[in-house]
């Protein structure tokens, strides 16, 4: 018989994600954030080539962010709606940390394993906030995606690219539950 872990189970089995415009300050200190980014780092990785890196914004940090969104998005012809809307989780958050895919060279392991590993840290990391009591939310949009921002904004080199913001504050407001996947149409059994 497995040794179960209840609590685990009980947490996964329940979790939400926090809508980041719900999230306000405090954010988590650095001891508290660095444990968070402990667990994200133990996803699963093979051949330990670790193809991401976090890059932790600070809300002074995501001010600014947001002042170059708004340039990004103006320069691209959004409208004020478009603007607003990929600018305010930048000026709203607390705290956010960007999870970089960056792919390393293998002859093992292809390409598309290193984006399913990066992908694991962001909910690794989501997750971890989460278990610690914080509210958490994984974001990513058009401005993720967008080379000339990445580029100039974060420093990302050619070969990375931001797989998510995962926001991390207080939760100010409990959201509702959200229906769920109908596992008779997801799941086969052969």
């Amino acid at each position: 018989m497995p040794n179960r872990n209840d609590a685990v189970l009980d947490f996964l089995l329940t979790r939400r994600s926090r809508p980041a415009k719900t999230l306000s300050a405090p954010a988590p200190d650095k001891d508290t954030l660095l444990k968070m980014l402990t667990a994200a780092a133990r996803t699963p990785d093979h051949g330990k080539l670790e193809p991401w890196r976090f890059i932790v914004l600070g809300q002074e940090t995501l001010t600014d962010l947001a002042s170059d969104v708004e340039k990004r998005a103006r320069a691209l012809g959004y409208d004020e709606a478009g603007v607003e809307k990929a600018c305010k989780p930048f000026w709203d958050g607390p705290l956010a940390v960007a999870v970089i895919e960056t792919q390393k060279p293998s002859e093992k392991i292809p390409a598309i394993e290193q984006t399913y590993s990066t992908g694991a840290a962001c909910l690794a990391l989501l997750n971890a906030a989460l278990a610690m009591g914080w509210g958490a939310n994984w974001l990513s949009g058009w401005i993720s995606h967008d080379r000339d921002f990445v580029t100039s904004a974060l420093g990302l080199r050619e070969s990375e690219r931001v797989a998510g913001f995962i926001y991390i504050g207080t939760e100010t407001s409990k959201p509702p539950e959200r229906p769920r996947p109908n596992l008779s149409d997801i799941v086969s059994w052969r």
